[in-house]
């Protein structure tokens, strides 16, 4: 039973992408009132229905980790799919609509396991939210000290957009789109020419600056991201093999890593250059 169930789990065909989508559609149809008044009853079985597929799909899973069932929580994709389907099983949360259908649809969101390139887009965001989050701390800071200075420049000039603190920040993050910013621009030289130093050094440093460094950190984390699925493609194959005595297999799985390797042992020869190259200049 347990091997029927690692072949299942095993198995590209095993993900219920298909399910997924109807179930967002049936989800996206209760939304109207004419087809939810009309095929209501029908729509709400549909949602049953999906979720004892889902069930399935969960006991399964479970049954493919024994005899130690606990490393399927090892898995932050798995520990998703157990809270979203156990979750509409909780006393009480089948009364409150809102909730239930706020489950519901978090059930959706299930594809984007199912999709490896999408998958890699979602592990890029969660790894960037700490150079991210460090960020928007500098961003706020800068827009506080803009905000500050440009109060203290537009105060009786412009009230409506520096008349305080709070409404010069406000603005100074608007301004972070360069939105409307030839208009700032010509109320400042209202009041003197000089005010144009202060816009160009905010847009250099904020706007220019700061999204540049956001794109740094994006792309920084996208490779991270990459990295780390194709490390586990490769664990996949290797363990795949492992249970195989296929010599072609483990073959294929060697000169995989030996290319993997390559970029590495490339870059630890250019270093051997360039230090022999440098102990030649001494």
């Amino acid at each position: 039973m347990v091997g029927i169930c690692r072949t299942l789990v095993a198995s590209p065909r095993f993900d219920g992408v298909i399910l997924i989508v109807l179930n967002a559609l049936v989800l996206g149809a209760q939304t109207h009132d004419g087809i939810e008044a009309s095929y209501g009853d029908v729509l709400e079985a549909l949602n049953d229905v999906a979720l004892g597929v889902f069930v399935v799909e969960l006991v399964i899973c479970l049954t493919a980790y024994l005899p130690h069932p606990g490393r399927f929580f090892r898995h932050g994709w798995n520990v998703f799919d157990f809270v979203v389907v156990t979750g509409s099983f909780l006393p009480g949360l089948r009364e409150n609509a809102t909730l239930l259908r706020m489950l519901r649809l978090a059930r959706v969101v299930r594809a984007v396991r199912l999709l490896p390139d999408l998958r890699i887009v979602v592990v890029a965001v969660v790894r960037s939210i700490p150079g991210v989050g460090s960020l928007a701390v500098m961003t706020l800071l800068l827009v506080y000290l803009y905000g500050m200075v440009g109060w203290v420049m537009f105060d009786t000039a412009d009230p409506d957009n520096f008349g305080n603190v709070g409404q010069a920040m406000l603005t100074m993050f608007v301004l972070l789109s360069l939105e409307n910013l030839p208009t700032y621009i010509e109320t400042g030289q209202e009041l003197s020419d000089w005010t144009v130093l202060f816009y160009i050094s905010y847009v250099l440093v904020a706007s220019f600056l700061i999204f540049n460094l956001f794109i740094g950190i994006v792309i920084n984390s996208m490779q991270e991201a990459r990295e780390l699925e194709h490390r586990r493609e490769r664990e996949a194959e290797r363990a795949a093999a492992g249970k195989t005595s296929d010599a072609e297999a483990d073959f294929t799985i060697t000169v995989k890593d030996r290319i993997d390797e390559l970029p590495t042992a490339l870059e630890d020869l250019e270093q051997e250059l360039d230090a022999r190259a440098l102990s030649r200049a001494h």
